[in-house]
């Protein structure tokens, strides 16, 4: 016993002699890193509750707005994470992140102007940002304009730093527009590079049946299915992928006869 009751009166001890000032950001750093451990994790409900309880000392932190915000869109309340982005540029209107979350948000709502619109300002400020070029030309084609949304995809597929999707969107995109051998040429090259990237596989498989070459189309599908199911899906792939309506309606018409 004791031994114990040592071990209390140094630990009291330590406490006592932390000014309060000191300790107190200690704990408020070591919250927000929790929170952002939990977001990194996917743990988002407790990660919701942790910025909650950081903000309710820090309402200022626009980075912690914004993060919260991207925690409370994966849990399906979008219009909380405008709310947050939207707080978060009022108290840091220099940083461009706010305004790029607060589009994707705007997009689950189908807010498609609204999202234009952030998604313009983030590029007026910084032309080459990927993920606001990507989101932009997803934007414009949900608006129907495909010219424009091939013309934003080239653009971010053609940065250094380009990730494989924009250049699946790009081919897609011509896809839509009638080019099908530069479609299927940009697919090809994508494959070559990425063979086991699933959403370039279901996109030739698509273009394959609609030229006609039906058993290669059976043999990329076979890779597409193995990697990633979900691209049976009508609605998804017009909704949450993304895809045009062309490709999609020829991948759909493909597998109802694969089926048969």
């Amino acid at each position: 016993m004791i031994n114990i009751r040592v071990a209390i009166v140094l630990l009291v001890l330590s406490i006592v002699f932390v000014p309060f000032s000191s300790q107190a950001k200690v704990l408020q750093k070591n919250l927000f890193d929790k929170a952002l451990q939990e977001s990194k994790d996917g743990d988002f409900i407790q990660a919701e509750k942790d910025w909650s309880f950081y903000l309710h000392d820090n309402p200022d932190d626009a980075a912690a707005l914004s993060n919260r915000g991207n925690i409370r869109l994966a849990l399906g309340d979008p219009q909380g994470a405008i709310k947050d982005q939207t707080m978060a540029i009022e108290i840091s209107p220099e940083d461009l992140d706010p305004y790029l979350n607060r589009g994707i948000a705007e997009e689950a709502l189908r807010l498609w102007e609204e999202a234009r619109n952030d998604y313009n300002y983030v590029l007026k400020k910084n032309p080459k940002d990927i993920s606001a070029l990507y989101n932009l030309g997803n934007v414009m084609g949900s608006m129907d304009n495909w010219i424009e949304a091939k013309k934003l995809f080239s653009q971010a597929a053609s940065s250094n730093n380009s990730i494989a999707m924009a250049r699946s969107s790009e081919a897609l995109a011509i896809y839509q527009l009638g080019d099908l051998e530069l479609a299927e040429k940009k697919i090809r090259l994508l494959i070559l590079k990425y063979p086991l990237f699933a959403d370039a596989r279901a996109a030739l498989s698509a273009l394959l049946w609609r030229k006609g070459f039906t058993g290669e189309a059976e043999s990329n599908w076979a890779a597409a299915a193995g990697l990633d199911i979900r691209y049976r899906e009508k609605d998804w792939l017009l909704h949450i992928r993304r895809w045009p309506p062309k490709p999609t309606n020829d991948l759909i018409a493909f597998l109802a006869l694969e089926d048969i």
